[in-house]
């Protein structure tokens, strides 16, 4: 009965270690599509492990639950587990896990709810301020170019997906810039970046109290405009896009000095002009695969008295 005790302590570890090993390393900023891999890996592995101790735990403190989880098992790899023995905290730790899964999944349908909301806010507003021509379709086109002061654009996902471009913007971006700055939020698309955002924001708000659930968020924050400043600087160049970010940040203050809401900008902006060198496909190979491992371990380690039950003669 020991299993579920390994489990927590390693998912502890995992969610404590991980996220300074991460803060540490030199990598993520130069290889943002694998940082985001390698996070996601370290989520899935904690909640890998609680999900499983919660499991054995609650095989342990009922009978009923026992049947259905053990149900196909030979009786020999039951009592590797040791299942039958009095363990007082067995049902306050599965009641404690599964109030926990409980609450994941409330925070996350919380968030879909308030994107889609949003999303239905911003597609009537984009309605009143765009309306649709005499024969227009209403998912005809997936460019919308807005009436505006302020250089702006940016990806509505959705049904009907649309990119909305201001004129400022328009009038402001040269040459290839715009085309830069379509190809940045057509990167978010592609890689379905808003999914990344809603359940990294789903995990911090649920759980504010842990540490490795607000690393998550703010770095999915940061490694997604990297990997879309990437996917826009591979078709059109650095210094395009680069000065295309320049171009269309440079009246909200984020350059001058005091605080400002879009602090990350100057830091996109320097990284895309002075490129750092991107690491060899087989060290990001190693990371992929290394990283890929985090949550096979919870699995190992719950199957580990299994395997040593069947394996006796």
């Amino acid at each position: 009965m020991m299993v579920p005790a390994a489990l927590l302590l390693l998912g502890a570890l995992t969610a404590v270690l991980a996220p300074r090993l991460l803060a540490r390393a030199d990598w993520p900023d130069r290889e943002p599509v694998v940082a985001l891999w390698v996070w996601q890996c370290v989520v899935a592995g904690v909640l890998l492990c609680c999900a499983l101790s919660m499991t054995l735990s609650a095989a342990a403190a009922w009978q009923a639950v026992r049947g259905h989880v053990f149900a196909p098992a030979p009786s020999a790899v039951v009592e590797a587990y040791a299942l039958g023995a009095a363990v007082p905290w067995a049902a306050a730790t599965a009641v404690s896990l599964a109030c926990g899964a409980v609450w994941s999944a409330a925070m996350l349908v919380r968030e879909v709810v308030r994107a889609r909301a949003l999303r239905r806010r911003q597609r009537a507003e984009l309605l009143v301020r765009a309306p649709l021509l005499p024969g227009e379709e209403p998912a005809g086109g997936r460019l919308v170019v807005l009436e505006g002061e302020r250089p702006d654009a940016w990806w509505l996902p959705g049904a009907a997906p649309r990119l909305v471009v201001t004129t400022a913007a328009l009038r402001r971006l040269k040459g290839r810039q715009l085309d830069a700055v379509l190809a940045h939020e057509q990167g978010h698309a592609r890689a379905r970046h808003h999914w990344l955002l809603h359940c990294s924001a789903a995990l911090a708000g649920g759980f504010p109290q842990v540490p490795v659930f607000a690393a998550f968020r703010d770095e999915m924050h940061r490694l997604v405009e990297l990997a879309a400043d990437d996917a826009a600087s591979r078709r059109f160049g650095r210094l395009t896009t680069a000065l295309a970010l320049v171009e269309l940040n440079e009246d909200r203050g984020v350059f001058g000095p005091g605080p400002a809401g879009h602090a990350h900008v100057p830091q996109r902006v320097h990284r895309l002009l002075t490129p750092p060198a991107r690491l060899t496909a087989a060290r990001r190979l190693r990371l992929t695969a290394t990283a890929a491992l985090v949550p096979v371990v919870p699995v190992l380690v719950t199957f580990v008295p299994a395997l040593r039950a069947l394996g006796q003669p």
